[in-house]
């Protein structure tokens, strides 16, 4: 598995020298390895829906760290739409991307390269493998929404996707960082058969939750999904459809087995996918771009499936079944709808739904394909999306109490919505309207159009097959709780509530679409005084603000003030800690030699005169002095290679400061600072030495009387690997000499840099000089130094 997701990652750094010289052949040689995955994954179906098939591969052994990758029932269905939709889509692009587009070469790398990390988040049986997955679907996606950069609402929807995205991934990381240390393991299978109970479980499920909200685009975080829709429409199929919005459903399915019981977990998850599916529903209801009408969709369907598989544990293992099957027939109908409407972008001239007419005449093997996608997204039989919706209603219905209840009319509000805004994509894209010209489309190639045909036919195919879909979706949903009669997903249950719902939800969904004018009209005119993206707005330039606030106070061109600000922050930080969570050796002493004493009190006098200089070279050769005594302290405590490094750079310094003072006036400003600047600057010099002291007292007792397993190696190795027998020179300088190699190279590149400078600076002042000079004039001096 790890090396299915390698080699996506490795191809993807090849396809832009084949994208130089075709296009096409670019995304026709990417979508080999996805479909690749899809052959492998069907081959494992029989153990996966088993056992489970595992891999594992560690890269830091002694650390516990490791690649570790699970196919299961649940990654089974996720691999079929990341690798088999991926395949479609790679190969759709190869006719939707011209000869000439400038997005093609970084497209083909890129959707690659999130196949890979999506292959790679699906799989994952470790918290942190899925996590660094996460977050290279979160870079990619601002890759590709962003393209090139040149169009503002581009990057504008590329930042706000990566802020929402990486801002849930790092709460969801704490999450994980909790979580693991509960239950003593990171590994998800070992996790998910002893699941951990506690204080710190309920923290780690908020945070994981918030990251599964944000990529998910659940309540209050959906703004971004629409926005992202100014990406390519391959791009918004794939991510925003079939995958990458799905990673928070899968996440929450993933760990639902474990937690669903928990109000805690099902309670929020509940709550907000309602919202979420009623929200996106209504405003897929008046948009009159198709690929936004379909953004919102999506965001309303992700809204269905969270309350599907958060409500698992405590309302049984239906929804799991009714989960399972809406997750695989989302990313089939959906997908096939976005690549649609880039048919229709590219063929029919426009998505807008006003000046679409027509078209289903003029293409209407294009009108049927959607005509079975919309039936699967409203719930119409024998399309897939009919058995999802019809075990959702059944899970909730079926002995679900009040609360069941309350949540399967939640649905049904939501599925009318759904009926409706599935006719109006059907009205919009293919209906003749009165008054507007008729659409003179060409037809589409092949290549557009038979990736768009065969996730349509797939809805079609597994509804007519659902006994194949139920038997993969019990994998999953034998972790659950079985709830009294055994259930099985099928086109016919006989008359009941369930179908009564799903009836209701047809009948009610087309009386709103016919009422579409009025309804939008009302939407129109209703101005509500929350929303979502204002907040996000709000929240950037809150943000914002402060960041300046604290800038311009901060950053005043002061070292006094940058050293007060550096201190503060050691004292709140490592000073808190050292107060509250250490204590103090039980035996002090003074002194260990008698020369202790004369070196400190020297030490002292230099510090104290320091503070009282008044002229700069005093102050320099008193600096000097206290490095000296500290050198002095070293030798005492029989340390000579620390006292001449100490000797070495005291005087490379002080020769330093000489050479800068030759520049400078000799005295220091004569003006004190007044008392309420001078005060806090003495309390923080007072408190940041205190603390100093205080750390190296507590460090110094800290110190373990037996010697460990690394200093022992240490100790033994230095004579006969190193040839040396001073312990310290050998890590430097051998055992560890890349660290010091690289801070040595941290301070050549310091150091250059302030010379450039310098010398820039100086540079810059001769050459206006004698411009000025040989022009005699001020105008010119005005010109050359503005």
């Amino acid at each position: 598995m790890l090396a299915l997701v390698a080699a996506h990652l490795a191809l993807a750094g090849l396809l832009p020298l084949l994208s130089a010289r075709s296009h096409r052949a670019a995304f026709l040689v990417g979508a080999l390895l996805p479909a690749g995955a899809l052959v492998w994954g069907l081959a494992n179906a029989a153990r996966a829906l088993g056992d489970g098939v595992t891999e594992t591969t560690s890269w830091a052994p002694a650390l516990g760290l490791s690649f570790s990758f699970r196919l299961d029932a649940l990654g089974l269905v996720m691999l079929v739409l990341v690798a088999g939709l991926g395949a479609l889509i790679l190969a759709y692009s190869a006719w939707y991307f011209g000869p000439d587009s400038p997005e093609a070469a970084r497209s083909a790398a890129l959707l690659l390269a999130f196949a890979g990390a999506m292959l790679g988040l699906v799989l994952a049986d470790d918290l942190l493998t899925l996590y660094v997955f996460w977050e290279l679907t979160s870079i990619a996606s601002f890759l590709l929404v962003g393209q090139g950069g040149e169009d503002r609402a581009s990057r504008r929807a590329a930042v706000q996707a990566l802020l929402v995205t990486v801002f849930g991934g790092l709460a969801m990381l704490l999450g994980f960082v909790l979580l693991g240390e509960a239950a003593g393991t990171y590994r998800i299978s070992e996790l998910l058969a002893e699941p951990p109970r506690g204080p710190m479980v309920g923290a780690a499920l908020v945070l994981v939750l918030i990251g599964a909200f944000t990529k998910s685009a659940q309540l209050p975080f959906h703004p971004w999904l629409p926005a992202a829709m100014v990406a390519p429409t391959p791009v918004s199929a794939y991510l925003h459809a079939a995958s990458m919005v799905q990673a928070g459903v899968y996440l929450v399915a993933r760990l639902s087995p474990a937690f669903a019981g928990l109000a805690l977990w099902w309670v929020p998850v509940v709550v907000a996918g309602l919202g979420t599916m009623l929200v996106g529903g209504w405003h897929a209801l008046h948009e009159t771009d198709l690929k936004r009408l379909l953004a919102f969709g999506t965001v309303s369907q992700l809204g269905f499936l969270m309350v599907l598989f958060g409500g698992g544990g405590r309302f049984g293992d239906v929804t799991a079944l009714a989960g399972m099957a809406m997750l695989l027939a989302h990313g089939l109908f959906k997908a096939s709808l976005f690549l649609v409407v880039g048919i229709l972008d590219k063929r029919a001239g426009g998505r807008d739904v006003r000046e679409l007419s027509g078209v289903g005449r003029a293409l209407p093997g294009l009108a049927v394909m959607s005509v079975l996608a919309t039936a699967s997204m409203a719930g119409l039989p024998p399309l897939l999306g009919f058995v999802g919706k019809e075990a959702a209603f059944e899970a909730f219905l079926d002995g679900g109490g009040t609360p069941g209840l309350l949540i399967a009319l939640g649905l049904l509000a939501g599925s009318v919505l759904t009926v409706a805004y599935s006719a109006r994509f059907l009205w919009g894209a293919f209906a003749s309207k009165p008054g507007v010209a008729a659409a003179q489309p060409q037809r589409p190639e092949a290549g557009l159009t038979v990736p768009a045909w065969l996730p349509a036919l797939g809805g079609l195919a597994l509804g007519l097959a659902y006994p194949l879909v139920d038997t993969l979706a019990r994998g999953y949903a034998a972790a659950y709780p079985p709830t009294g009669a055994e259930y099985h997903l099928a086109l016919w249950h006989g008359p009941g509530l369930p179908l009564l719902f799903s009836a209701l939800a047809v009948a009610l969904g087309a009386g709103l679409h016919r009422l579409r004018e009025p309804v939008t009209a009302m939407h129109r005119r209703l101005r509500t005084p929350v929303s979502a993206q204002r907040a996000y707005e709000l929240t950037v330039a809150g943000v914002e603000r402060v960041a300046v606030l604290v800038t311009g106070r901060i950053q005043v061109g002061s070292l006094p003030t940058y050293l007060a600000v550096i201190l503060t922050a050691v004292l709140l930080l490592p000073g808190t800690a050292l107060v509250l969570g250490t204590t103090l050796p039980d035996e002090q002493v003074l002194y260990h030699a008698p020369m202790q004493v004369p070196l400190g009190v020297f030490v002292l006098i230099a510090a104290l005169g320091l503070v009282r200089a008044r002229r700069r070279f005093t102050a320099v050769l008193l600096v000097g002095v206290i490095g000296y005594g500290i050198g002095g302290l070293f030798v005492v405590d029989g340390a000579p290679d620390l006292a001449l490094a100490q000797f070495l750079v005291e005087t490379l310094t002080l020769v330093v400061f000489v050479l800068v003072l030759r520049r400078l006036p000799a005295h220091f400003r004569e003006a004190r600072s007044p008392r309420r600047v001078a005060l806090p600057k003495a309390l923080i010099a007072i408190a940041g030495g205190a603390m100093v002291a205080s750390s190296a007292v507590v460090v110094s007792g800290a110190r373990q009387q037996a010697v460990s397993d690394v200093s022992r190696e240490y100790i033994r190795l230095a004579p006969e690997g190193a040839g040396a027998y001073n312990v310290v020179n050998a890590i430097l300088v051998d055992f560890r000499a890349l660290d010091t190699v690289g801070e040595i190279t941290v301070l050549l590149i310091a150091a250059a840099g302030t010379a450039s400078l310098v010398l820039a600076t100086r540079y810059d002042r001769h050459r206006a000089e004698r411009v000025i000079s040989g022009s005699g004039g001020p105008e010119h001096e005005e010109e050359v130094l503005g």
